[in-house]
């Protein structure tokens, strides 16, 4: 189909296009025209991904000196595949209609150990172990090495591509992970660093957040991409977190007690250079008289050792001269750490600013905050200088090297909690230190700050004001768009009360009220009764599920449940949820029906699509409200009631409704699904609640289904659930939620007809 944006050509590789997907294109093409950022909320299963691809390719082909590049983030890998399979149709129908094919290249970039093609280094179970291995191939002394004596190990792959394959530019296509590895073995090059070098000139990158958002990350991937690039932020509801994480810092005693044995380690390598080759540590030296740039030359095949979160004005700088000598440096380092250690012997919670730290640090040690900044980026060189392959073992000191840098550079948005035990064993004596961000906008802003569009996008933004808040920017458009359906395939309710009238809540003080949890078990034991095929139930906490289901089989409820389904539970065990999901599938497809026990926040709520059978029904057993008795989710509350007047409940509710919205929304996956939605927890129909649900939902969601019994809620999804059932054909969506060429440019003339009449009455 060949769809006129706004005089920009579009071509989408299907017969038929949803209205929101028209007027989804139309809001981004005024974004990119208007060369600023948006907020664009879609619902999910109306083809976002396609009409984002769509757009952004003919605006590339018509205009490549406005829009050079799409960079395009999502979070997990089966997304990042899902992306470059739309963008294959997209190019092979641009090839269908005009007869060649689109001079474009697109690619996928992950981590080591998903392209890895060397024999040892891609056995390797853990990503840490591959980036340890390939480093331990590839680094340059490493390679000098293998020069002087052929038995030195290297990577064949990588030294033909350092040989050949710069020179040897990937030719058009779409190349998704299987790709890129199969390119590499037909040449011999490595996929990994043949991808790195890639990105710099193909026309579509897709690759995670943490290319763009973790500073460690982004200096040595993202560093020279262009700045008339559009940067997509997929599934970005959570987006505020992640650049929370890629900022934050956690120390306990164990990785001080590591830290240890690496300080001794290199201590003992610097002497032992020092009593080999002088020459070595003198040209360091050198090197860092005149600036960082020129220490940090060889960066190319490093696994991240530093953070590199100093301004460019700091790096042409000098190092301080007394951490320049590596023995000096070590000594610098050694300091430090019995600093820390002696700062971890508390019996008391300890919060305090980055600028009394430092205070404390230079009262008691005689540290100075100039020469902290610098710890990344030296001991980094430091660990280039002494040669040392095998870097797995220093990430201990690596990460006090980074809190070191983070800690002296910003005294703004960040806070220091040292606290005598760990939430999860409050009563075992371990004592921690966070160095948490509060400010989420201080990792995007160089995003914001370099390209020229940002387009920050998922199906749960509501409410969309609140992202410019918590981001600190400024967006030229925001919109959210409703869901066109030729027939109501979703039937969200809120129950809020059992059949013996007891309200139904999550409260905390309510979590241990036998007849609520009761209550939840019987609204389980009676849908799974009701439902064909699929449930997946959310509960707000691991926690709380594992003490729902431990009353429910002393109820006897677990009994009932599998009288009618299987039960499968999500554990925080990453290979026991795998088996989970997958058992529950089988269960699903051979029509014996299974029941999911999930957790809101977890593995399962997010990037795992329930389609069709896999999810008929979805229950929310209370309101996700985030674990409020944590103190860094109070220093960050705090901080963004004073900076950015978000008071706390708002963004707490914020926070807990799009969670829900999150959970909820993976029991419809398109047009042609359909599925119940059940709120089970009364407080979802307070204004405060309602109103933050998606557009989309909200729609569908009236006032006579927002206090329903369990009684009630079963009449409700009876009905529901028969009328779904009955033949639902293409034909019966056309002209409603599906719309040919000649259909969209009717409703197109009808629209600018009644703006024209309205501004002439209004004139």
């Amino acid at each position: 189909m060949k769809i006129n944006i706004d005089g920009l050509l579009v071509l989408l590789p299907y017969d038929y296009i949803y209205p929101e997907q028209y007027s989804y294109m139309v809001e981004l093409k005024r974004s990119l025209d208007a060369e600023g950022h948006c907020v664009l909320e879609m619902p999910s299963g109306t083809g976002k991904t396609v009409s984002l691809l769509s757009l952004i390719v003919a605006y590339l082909k018509t205009s490549p000196k406005d829009v050079c590049k799409l960079i395009y983030c999502s979070r997990t890998v089966p997304e990042i595949e899902k992306v470059l399979e739309e963008l294959r149709k997209l190019m092979e129908y641009y090839e269908k209609e005009t007869g060649e094919p689109p001079n474009l290249i697109g690619l996928a970039l992950s981590s080591r150990k998903n392209l890895c093609i060397h024999p040892e280094a891609s056995a390797l179970q853990f990503g840490k172990e591959v980036d340890g291995r390939c480093h331990q191939m590839t680094a340059s002394f490493v390679r000098s090495r293998h020069e002087r004596d052929p038995d030195v190990p290297v990577c064949d792959f990588y030294e033909r591509f350092d040989a050949l394959g710069r020179e040897t530019l990937l030719p058009p296509g779409i190349y998704n992970l299987d790709d890129m590895k199969d390119v590499g073995r037909e040449k011999g090059y490595c996929p990994y660093f043949m991808a790195r070098y890639a990105i710099t000139y193909a026309n579509i990158v897709v690759y995670s957040y943490h290319y763009l958002l973790d500073p460690k990350i982004a200096d040595l991937v993202s560093k020279e991409l262009a700045k008339n690039s559009v940067v997509v932020f997929d599934e970005a509801h959570n987006i505020d977190n992640v650049c929370i994480d890629s900022m934050s810092v956690t120390i306990n005693r164990r990785m001080l007690d590591r830290c240890q044995t690496n300080v001794e380690a290199l201590t003992r390598t610097v002497q032992r250079l020092k009593d080999t080759d002088q020459q070595r540590l003198r040209q360091e030296y050198s090197r860092l008289v005149e600036g960082l740039r020129e220490a940090n030359v060889a960066r190319e095949t490093d696994v991240v050792l530093s953070n590199p979160v100093l301004p460019d004005e700091v790096l042409q700088e000098a190092v301080p001269g007394n951490i320049r000598t590596a023995e000096h440096f070590v000594g610098f380092m050694k300091r430090f750490l019995e600093y820390l250690k002696s700062r971890l012997r508390i019996q008391h919670v300890v919060q305090e600013t980055p600028a009394s730290f430092l205070k404390d640090l230079k009262e008691k040690v005689c540290l100075d905050r100039k020469p902290l900044r610098f710890c990344s980026e030296r001991l980094n060189s430091l660990i280039r200088t002494l040669e040392i392959a095998d870097l797995t073992d220093f990430s201990p000191l690596i990460l006090l090297a980074n809190f070191a840098t983070l800690v002296s550079t910003y005294m703004k948005g960040f806070t220091l909690i040292m606290e005598p035990f760990d939430d999860r064993t409050p009563t075992i004596s371990n004592p921690i230190l966070n160095f948490s961000c509060m400010d989420a906008s201080i990792a995007i802003k160089p995003v914001f700050d370099r390209f020229q569009s940002v387009v920050i996008t998922s199906g749960t933004l509501s409410p969309l004001d609140m992202y410019p808040k918590i981001l600190d920017f400024r967006p030229v458009n925001m919109a959210s768009f409703t869901m066109t359906l030729a027939r109501p395939c979703i039937c969200p309710m809120i129950v809020g009360r059992g059949n013996d009238q007891v309200t139904m809540t999550s409260k905390f003080e309510s979590r241990e009220d036998v007849a609520i949890i009761r209550n939840y078990g019987n609204l389980l034991v009676d849908m799974s009764a009701v439902v064909p095929d699929g449930i997946v139930a959310f509960f707000t906490s691991y926690s709380y599920m594992e003490s729902t289901v431990a009353a429910w089989y002393e109820q006897g409820i677990i009994e009932n449940v599998q009288r009618n389904k299987l039960l499968f539970i999500e554990t925080q065990s990453a290979a026991e949820t795998s088996v989970a999901l997958q058992k529950y599938q089988e269960a699903c497809e051979n029509g014996r029906g299974a029941i999911l026990l999930s957790v809101a926040r977890g593995k399962v709520s997010e990037g795992i699509d329930f389609e069709h059978h896999l999810g008929r029904a979805v229950v929310m057993f209370g309101i996700p409200y985030v674990y409020t008795q944590s103190r860094i989710l109070k220093a960050r509350l705090e901080y963004l009631r004073d900076q950015f007047q978000i008071r706390e409940n708002d963004f707490l509710t914020f926070d807990a409704m799009r969670h829900a919205a999150q959970c909820v929304g993976r029991v419809l996956r398109g047009k042609t699904d359909y599925g119940v939605m059940v709120f089970a927890d009364k407080r979802f129909a307070r204004s405060d609640k309602r109103g933050k649900l998606p557009k989309w939902i909200q729609e569908y969601l009236s006032d006579g289904m927002c206090n329903l019994t369990t009684d009630e809620a079963v009449q409700v999804s009876k009905k529901f659930l028969r009328q779904m059932a009955q033949p639902f054909r293409r034909e019966d969506q056309l002209g409603l939620s599906l719309l040919t060429l000649e259909q969209l440019q009717t409703e197109e003339m009808k629209k600018r007809a009644q703006q024209t009449a309205h501004q002439a009455f209004m004139t």
